[in-house]
């Protein structure tokens, strides 16, 4: 009886360890906590990438250099080692419970000049012309000296320093 039950609950081990080893962990979908998915529930905004405005991208015309699109777009998000003519700028934002949104911009370049512009945004003229120019006023108030801890301690001790 006793062999019978070694039998049994070796078996039993066997077939546990055998079926624990067969299944998947990785599930085809990300499963995420039900009360995620409640509106009360607070999802921070993720955003990641480069930020691409239309104005950025008005500015770009073929026939600038790899160093003048830098300067307007900043470094690119991804460079292909195999095609270095290729930028890729990606910026994706997903805000809440709302859906994520993507913007991609594709700039290819020969002999170190722009060629080709694909993605969602291009250039347009006319938006630029549109756009009204934006000035910037800075006032700046004259220059008021105030005297430090130690030219005040100086003063009442009657040594000012000489100018």
């Amino acid at each position: 009886m006793r062999k019978i039950f070694n039998f049994t609950m070796i078996g039993c081990l066997t077939a546990v360890f055998v079926l624990g080893c067969a299944r998947d962990e990785r599930p085809d979908t990300y499963q995420t906590s039900i009360l995620e998915n409640l509106p009360f529930v607070y999802k921070m905004t993720v955003q990641q990438g480069n930020i691409i405005s239309e104005e950025m991208v008005d500015s770009l015309e073929l026939g600038m250099t790899k160093r003048q699109v830098n300067f307007v777009l900043g470094t690119p998000l991804l460079t292909d080692f195999f095609h270095t003519n290729r930028w890729d700028y990606t910026y994706t934002i997903k805000r809440g419970h709302a859906q994520m949104k993507q913007r991609d911009l594709t700039l290819h370049f020969q002999e170190d000049q722009l060629v080709r512009i694909d993605g969602d945004l291009r250039p347009d003229k006319a938006r630029a012309a549109a756009r009204e120019p934006e000035e910037i006023m800075v006032e700046v108030p004259d220059y008021q000296e105030r005297p430090g801890l130690l030219k005040k301690s100086l003063k009442a001790v009657g040594l000012e320093p000489k100018e």
